[in-house]
């Protein structure tokens, strides 16, 4: 429970009532909800703690919490020829290189 497992608070404003949906990223199917961002913190730390005890008496493997060590910071997009002109028509534009260009629209986004 104390491992560093990445908890997901989402506001939920398209019913009669808002509410905070929560899940763990790492734990596929552990979700919870509250009405206020504590209580769906609370909620989804006892959901957390119901999940891993049914895994550990069934015997099934727990996943490891993601680590900043497992991001180089770096992927490999493949885009269509005329998207890839585009990108680096608008780069030449701004007189960055075509990295620069798509970091900042993606940090945009």
């Amino acid at each position: 429970m104390d491992l560093p497992y990445t908890i997901q608070l989402q506001l939920i404003n398209d019913g009669p009532e808002p509410y905070y949906y929560a899940s763990v990223l790492e734990l596929d199917g552990c979700q919870s909800h509250g009405d206020t961002v504590e209580e769906a913190y609370e909620s989804i730390r006892e959901a957390m703690e119901g999940w891993l005890e049914t895994k550990l008496e069934h015997g099934d493997s727990i996943p490891e919490p993601m680590t900043e060590e497992e991001y180089s910071g770096k992927f490999v997009v493949r885009v269509p020829k005329s998207l890839h002109r585009q990108l680096v028509i608008m780069a030449a534009k701004e007189g960055v290189s075509l990295n620069q260009y798509v970091l900042h629209k993606l940090s945009r986004s």
